[in-house]
C-alpha cells in the first residue's frame, strides 16, 4: 500500500526573517543610513525602486525604500520620525532585525534603457532614487546623459553627501544641489527645488525624469515641468507611502481596482492621472 506524503506547508508571507544590521552611518541629524545583511537567511536581491519591511522584536514593522544594494547587504536610510524609527536610531552595529519582501515592482528599467534620465529629488526622498542612479551608474553604458537636482531644507539636512560631491560626480552623474536654506559654510545655490528646476532649465526631449520627495515638492516640481513640456508619459514617481502590509492583503493602499503594493509603488504621472480623485 502506497503512503501518500504531505505536502510541505507553505511560508507564512508576513513572518520575517533575521537580518543584522552589518553598519551604521549618520547622514543628517535625524536620517541614518542602515546597512543590514541577511547572509545566513534567504538571499535577498530587489531590484532598484522595490521596498522591504524591517521590524524591531516588541516594537513595530514599517515598509522602507532600499536605498542600495550591496554585494553582502542592502541599504536602508531611514529618518526618525515615530516610534520603530526612533527605537531603530537608538540600536547599534549588530543588532537583529526582522526582513521581509521585497516588495513592489520597482522602477520600469526596460521603458528608461537608453534614455537620458533626470532625477528629482528632496530630502529624504533621494533614497529610492539613489537605489536607481546606482544601477544606471553601475550600467553606464546602457544609458544617455544622467543629471540630478537635488534638494534640502539646510545643508545639514543633504542625505548622502560623499555620493553627491564626490562619488557620483566620479562616475559621470551631474549634480545639481540647493537648499532652502543656507549657512555660513554654504556657497551653492539657495532656493526651492521647482524654481531651480526652472532655473536649470533641462531639455524635455527624449528624457525621463524620476521624481520622488514631499508631496508639496513633488507638486510643484510637476507644475515646472508642465511648464517645460515634459509629458507625463515621461515623469515617473512613486506612492510607496502609501505601502502597508506589501502583500495585497489589508487593503489599505488601494486606489480604485490598483493596490500599490502590487501594481506599483512606481507609476508615470499619465497612470497617476488616470486613477480616481481620492489620490
Amino acid at each position: 500500500m502506497s503512503v501518500k506524503t504531505k505536502e510541505p506547508k507553505a511560508a507564512n508571507p508576513l513572518v520575517p526573517q533575521k537580518a543584522r544590521i552589518i553598519k551604521i552611518v549618520a547622514e543628517t541629524p535625524d536620517v541614518k543610513t542602515f546597512h543590514v545583511t541577511t547572509d545566513k537567511g534567504k538571499p535577498f536581491t530587489p531590484r532598484p525602486g522595490q521596498l522591504a519591511m524591517l521590524s524591531l522584536l516588541h516594537i513595530g514593522e514599517a515598509m522602507f525604500s532600499i536605498a542600495s544594494q550591496g554585494e553582502q547587504h542592502l541599504e536602508f536610510s531611514i529618518k526618525k520620525t515615530g516610534l520603530l524609527t526612533d527605537s531603530l536610531h537608538e540600536v547599534g552595529e549588530g543588532q537583529t532585525v526582522g526582513i521581509r519582501g521585497p516588495y513592489g515592482n520597482g522602477f520600469p528599467l526596460e521603458m528608461v534603457k537608453g534614455k537620458d534620465l533626470l532625477f528629482i529629488a528632496g530630502g529624504i526622498g533621494l533614497a529610492p532614487v539613489r537605489s536607481l542612479i546606482n544601477y544606471c551608474l553601475k550600467n553606464r553604458k546602457n544609458y544617455g546623459s544622467l543629471q540630478l537636482i537635488y534638494g534640502s531644507r539646510t545643508p545639514a539636512d543633504l542625505c548622502f553627501k560623499e555620493d553627491l560631491f564626490q562619488v557620483w560626480p566620479d562616475q559621470g552623474l551631474e549634480v545639481n544641489v540647493t537648499v532652502d536654506k543656507g549657512d555660513d559654510n554654504w556657497d551653492g545655490p539657495v532656493g526651492f527645488v521647482p524654481a531651480y528646476l526652472e532655473e536649470l532649465n533641462p531639455e524635455p526631449e527624449g528624457k525621463i525624469v524620476i521624481l520622488c520627495g514631499p508631496p508639496l515638492m513633488i507638486k510643484f516640481v510637476i507644475q515646472s515641468l508642465d511648464k517645460m513640456r515634459f509629458k507625463h508619459e515621461n515623469i515617473i514617481t512613486t506612492l510607496e507611502k502609501r505601502m502597508k502590509c506589501g502583500i495585497g492583503k489589508c487593503g489599505r493602499c488601494n486606489i480604485g481596482s490598483l493596490y500599490v503594493c502590487l501594481d506599483g509603488p512606481v507609476f508615470t504621472l499619465a497612470q497617476l492621472d488616470r486613477m480616481p480623485v481620492e489620490l
